[in-house]
């Protein structure tokens, strides 16, 4: 009788966890702010634009591209560490009805709500939602908008090494609409979303700075993803700076401010 070493027998079951994983081009999971600095129609928009996304023929042609043909995807909409909700739970889509299907069940599910902004939380659960999936993608990203730097949970760097640990790239899609309105927002959100978010090396941040303009940069950014193409230099791509320009605890720091402001230490 041979007998197994605790070691043999858990790289043995990890293997046949492999196998028994759904082989894809890509994982990803789209990570969605509804924050309460989103107003409802930045909400709403945002929603009808991944909802339109699903359903539009760049996005089958995308997948089609990949040797497999193949993605899986999930939809996550985020605020506090407290507060993440999984709206679409993980969809194999390989064909137009697929796309369709994904996007009319989207479409039918409420829009969450949430307080505070936490980066680093959404990103540490993306990654675990990856992980313990039933795929097996060659490429597995996370795509992370929002309006507003991290203000609570852990540093945002440090889940981000954490993700890029993993083998798993970052995407952003920084929500510059309320540019200059207060708040927790920062004027140079895209700067904080290439230093201190993304990460990578096919990483890419796309901007939005106009809500006219948010669905059809959702696509366009969804088309990237899953085709694997990575945008020109104007859309900042590629994390990785060699003096980074941005302080990546200044959420945190409004945060203290703010709550300093209302008597508390």
């Amino acid at each position: 009788m041979v007998v197994q070493s605790a070691g043999a027998q858990g790289r043995a079951e990890n293997l046949l966890d492999k196998l028994a994983q759904i082989p894809v081009d890509l994982e990803l999971v789209l990570a969605v702010d509804v924050s309460s600095s989103m107003d409802k129609d930045e909400q709403k928009l945002q929603r009808d634009g991944y909802v339109a996304a699903l359903k539009h023929p760049a996005i089958l042609s995308a997948i089609d591209s990949g040797s497999i043909g193949t993605i899986a995807l999930t939809y996550v909409e985020w605020g506090a560490a407290w507060k993440i909700t999984t709206v679409l739970d993980w969809t194999l889509i390989k064909s137009r009805q697929d796309a369709i299907d994904a996007s009319n069940s989207l479409a039918k599910k409420p829009i969450s709500t949430a307080n505070s902004t936490s980066i680093s939380a959404v990103l540490s659960a993306a990654a675990e939602m990856i992980e313990n999936n039933n795929f097996l993608g060659k490429r597995k990203v996370i795509d992370i908008s929002g309006d507003g730097p991290n203000n609570v949970g852990p540093a945002v760097v440090v889940a981000r090494a954490d993700v890029l640990s993993r083998g798993i790239e970052i995407n952003g899609l920084p929500i510059l609409i309320k540019q200059g309105r207060g708040g927790f927002q920062i004027d140079n959100l895209d700067i904080y979303y290439r230093e201190c978010v993304i990460g990578g090396p096919s990483a890419f941040v796309i901007p939005v700075y106009d809500k006219n303009r948010l669905a059809s940069t959702i696509l366009q950014k969804m088309v990237l993803e899953m085709a694997g193409i990575v945008p020109p230099h104007g859309q900042f791509h590629l994390a990785a700076a060699k003096s980074p320009m941005m302080d990546c605890m200044i959420g945190e720091k409004q945060r203290d401010d703010f709550m300093r402001s209302l008597g508390f230490e």
